[in-house]
């Protein structure tokens, strides 16, 4: 008779019988100083993991990655031929769309003519602050996502749009309108801060909004929130950082009596880009939005394998798309809800990683606060200090980049390549505190092979 069961003729393995065999099978190495690596998150990475890991075996998680969207993001420099373009993704394939909108002289009316705003989710993205523009978004389109991020204005470009007054009282119209409000953690990612910290800064950076809120008539069980993200290709801390990311939301709203629920809007990270052997970069954003899948990324926008050094175009722009489709309808990655879950690995590190980020954004609101801190100029050192650690094990080739800093191809020439200027720009000029500053790692070495071009 056969057993009910695949696995019920088999004895259990514990824990510490199969450390007691690759003990064995090491032949007198030491275990911890051979098999086991201490991440930048001073996390220490088992050879394996066993629900002997466990307490209680975790729970079933929010994560459905059967819903995600494929989003697009477009740059509005002309109102017509973004429209334009729109409409014409929109028709390849592209499910959402992001607008950024750079000055109140974009017609709203004109920029979504001929978009079924009941099919496709729409994102608006200011660059400037405006209450009036507010206003007439959410008169014209009133489903649309307004994104406008002031604190992430004053991390990224050290001043505010304005003033800090003058920014929260758009602030203020913002979610009295649309009650919703979003973050913009992909900074903090780009600019080399450990995904702890990204966790943690995104998590106080979120807190700042709801400070500014507990007082109000606003009833935060309807507020939404959108984080965007950015995930390199740690592939498994990625799956983890995002899970990681909900859980801690839902901890953070709980305390507020706030939505607990978020959405997450992911891009890959510019920091692992190469400008020398370009096509890596595919490679690079393709399991990079696998990683946004699995950990229960809404929306995806792809990079294009040249965004760093070349304008928009339709060839690069086509691949990320068809990346994203292959993924979605041909790999099936839209079949499986919670495919993380179970994972002793991934279960684990989402864990270690909720509890760092837990513990230093509760020594940030001990230290007066994520402002405050930016104010103070902590949160850019502690985050330099992580970037200048990842670039001496780039430096070293601890990190690799294929193509770059490990099997470079010496005829590879990019010179006559360059439409944007792909390195980091200096601008001197007065602001209210130091910016935090994006930085991709093989900058220093792309700038002196350029150099050496015949």
């Amino acid at each position: 008779m056969m057993s009910k069961h695949l696995f019920d003729e088999f004895q259990p393995v514990s824990s510490k019988q199969w450390k007691q065999k690759i003990q064995f099978d090491l032949k007198g190495a030491d275990y911890n100083d051979t098999l086991v690596w201490k991440t930048n998150e001073n996390i220490d990475v088992k050879p394996f993991y066993h629900a002997d890991d466990f307490n209680k075996l975790p729970n079933i998680s929010d994560t459905k990655a059967t819903l995600w969207n494929i989003l697009k993001i477009i740059f509005v420099a002309d109102v017509e031929k973004s429209n334009k373009k729109a409409l014409d993704i929109i028709d390849k394939g592209a499910e959402s769309i992001k607008f950024i909108i750079p000055n109140e002289t974009v017609s709203i009316n004109e920029l979504v003519k001929g978009i079924n705003q009941k099919e496709t989710t729409l994102f608006l993205e200011l660059q400037f602050l405006s209450a009036d523009f507010i206003n007439n978004i959410h008169n014209l389109v009133p489903q649309a996502k307004i994104q406008i991020d002031s604190i992430g204005q004053l991390a990224s470009d050290g001043n505010w749009f304005k003033s800090f007054n003058e920014d929260f009282k758009a602030f203020d119209t913002l979610i009295n309108k649309t009650y919703a409000f979003n973050v913009n953690a992909s900074l903090y990612q780009n600019a080399g801060a450990t995904i702890t910290q990204e966790l943690a800064y995104t998590l106080a950076h979120a807190n700042e909004y709801l400070n500014g809120l507990e007082n109000s008539e606003i009833d935060l069980q309807s507020l939404n929130i959108v984080f965007n993200v950015s995930v390199s290709s740690n592939y498994f801390f990625e799956i983890a950082k995002l899970r990681a990311l909900r859980a801690l939301w839902k901890t953070l709203a709980k305390a507020y009596g706030a939505n607990t629920n978020c959405e997450i809007v992911v891009t890959p990270s510019k920091r692992n880009k190469t400008l020398y052997d370009y096509n890596t970069n595919m490679l690079r954003t393709t399991t990079e939005c696998m990683s946004a899948i699995l950990g229960g990324a809404n929306f995806i926008a792809n990079l294009p394998y040249d965004a760093i050094y070349h304008k928009s175009n339709a060839l690069s722009e086509r691949i990320a798309r068809n990346q994203l489709l292959i993924l979605k309808h041909e790999s099936y990655f839209n079949m499986v809800n919670n495919p993380s879950d179970g994972s002793y690995y991934i279960e684990t590190i989402t864990d270690q990683l909720s509890e760092k980020a837990l513990e230093l954004f509760k020594d940030i609101e001990n230290n007066g606060g994520f402002l405050s801190q930016l104010k103070a100029g902590t949160i850019q050192r502690k985050i330099k200090e992580s970037a200048l650690k990842e670039q001496e094990q780039f430096d070293k080739g601890e990190i690799v980049l294929l193509g770059t800093n490990v099997h470079p191809n010496a005829k590879d020439s990019m010179k006559h390549e360059l439409e944007l200027y792909p390195f980091v720009k200096t601008n001197p000029r007065k602001t209210l505190i130091e910016p935090i500053i994006e930085k991709r790692l093989s900058e220093q070495l792309e700038q002196n092979r350029l150099k050496n071009e015949n």
